[in-house]
């Protein structure tokens, strides 16, 4: 393991979060630099168990979303266990919590207590609907927020047809990312003024945010927009089409792209069609426009229309597998699929960090924790003696390797 690099060098974030909206705050402050110590209960982070697939053992899922952090098990159970998460908490910079409302309060944890010991302290929190309001007793879950932003009922291929999920959890990702941004301007205020303060983000607001355009419709015209597969609900044509062999994703849908787009296809009488003549009627004659377009593009290979609007300057790409996506040049030079070498499972891809710094680098050098690999190095570091771990360990209390 190499010294952090990152913007973030310094902070101490200790992690009481499990699956994934919280791992993704803790592993992309940990990406920045953040020393992010993983808190799991005895029997490990749930994402543990989804498995198939694993690689040696260890769950692929779980390797993913906990890279870079180091990990101490605790059984909060146990009195002694709490009092070590206590100490923990006293002297770091950023707790984040996805607990059930109340939880962290019942053991003693809670924000107004612990900002009374640590008025430097960034409380975390990241749940189903958000501390406050009529549904904060609740649980939350991708699917559900997902339905209840709205964001099913425009997924999908038409009206008419089932509510879609949007095929990754973007709600428990968005909402990992929205409050690791907000854990960094909590940050910058508590390096200027010495103040801490609660963060509190949710999978429902952070679903509800992936709607703007939807919601900028609604707002407009008092109406729900319905879903239209790959089509943009504003522009056009700007969507996938299917070739000979294949499928293509073209953003014709300001003017001069639409015009470099009839010359690439070979289709200018479509310029003079008036049903086409600006984004304004494309949209309204979409499907009429579609169905002329999908016959131009069956023409010909996804390989050679791609060869095309690269030369003709007009944003189009290929519709990759996920595999095609790891071996794509831009993907791999961007950095964006990354080795770590995990002690049991051996060299383990992983996902890179999605913003690059000119001075600070993110970078991402260790393999997420085996259960309680660090506990031992952790209570060393709180100043726990060699007799004290020892009892600590004997009474399972802390778990470690």
């Amino acid at each position: 393991m190499t010294a952090p690099t990152g913007p973030l060098k310094g902070m101490k974030v200790i992690e009481l979060a499990h699956i994934m909206a919280g791992p993704v705050c803790g592993l992309m402050l940990a990406d920045m630099g953040a020393d992010v110590i993983k808190v799991e209960k005895p029997t490990g982070d749930d994402s543990r168990r989804f498995v198939p697939p694993d690689i040696e053992g260890e769950s692929a899922a779980y390797m993913m979303m906990n890279r870079n952090k180091r990990g101490i098990a605790l059984n909060l159970k146990d009195p002694a266990a709490v009092a070590v998460l206590h100490k923990l908490l006293l002297d770091a910079d950023v707790v984040i919590e996805n607990y059930r409302l109340g939880t962290m309060e019942r053991l003693g944890l809670g924000y107004d207590e612990l900002s009374k010991l640590n008025p430097r302290l960034i409380y975390c929190e990241i749940s189903g609907f958000g501390r406050t309001g009529p549904y904060a007793q609740r649980g939350g879950f991708d699917l559900i927020a997902q339905g209840m932003a709205g964001l099913m009922s425009v997924t999908g291929e038409g009206p008419g047809r089932p509510p879609v999920k949007v095929a990754a959890p973007i709600s428990d990702i968005n909402a990992g990312i929205l409050a690791a941004m907000g854990v960094s301007a909590a940050y910058a205020h508590m390096l200027k003024t010495g103040q801490g303060q609660k963060v509190d983000t949710s999978l429902f607001e952070a679903a509800i945010v992936q709607t703007y355009w939807q919601s900028a419709i609604a707002f407009a015209t008092g109406e729900n927009p319905k879903p239209m597969g790959s089509a943009h609900p504003l522009n056009a044509p700007y969507q996938s089409f299917e070739t000979s062999d294949g499928w293509i994703n073209v953003g014709a849908a300001n003017q001069s792209n639409w015009l470099r787009f009839l010359d690439v296809i070979s289709a200018p009488e479509l310029d003079a069609d008036p049903r086409f003549c600006s984004n304004l009627q494309r949209m309204k004659n979409l499907p009429a426009l579609v169905r002329i377009l999908d016959g131009y593009l069956k023409k010909d290979t996804t390989a050679n229309w791609l060869s095309r609007m690269e030369e003709a300057k007009l944003p189009a790409g290929p519709v990759l597998e996920i595999l095609e996506m790891h071996e794509d040049p831009q993907a791999l030079a961007r950095e964006m699929i990354v080795e770590v070498d995990h002690p049991r499972a051996g060299q383990v891809k992983t996902l890179g960090h999605p913003v690059k710094f000119s001075e600070t680098p993110a970078q991402i050098s260790r393999a997420a924790p085996y259960l309680g690999q660090h506990s031992k190095e952790v209570l060393m570091e709180l100043g726990f003696g060699a007799a004290d771990i020892e009892n600590l360990i004997r009474t399972e209390a802390v778990i470690a390797a």
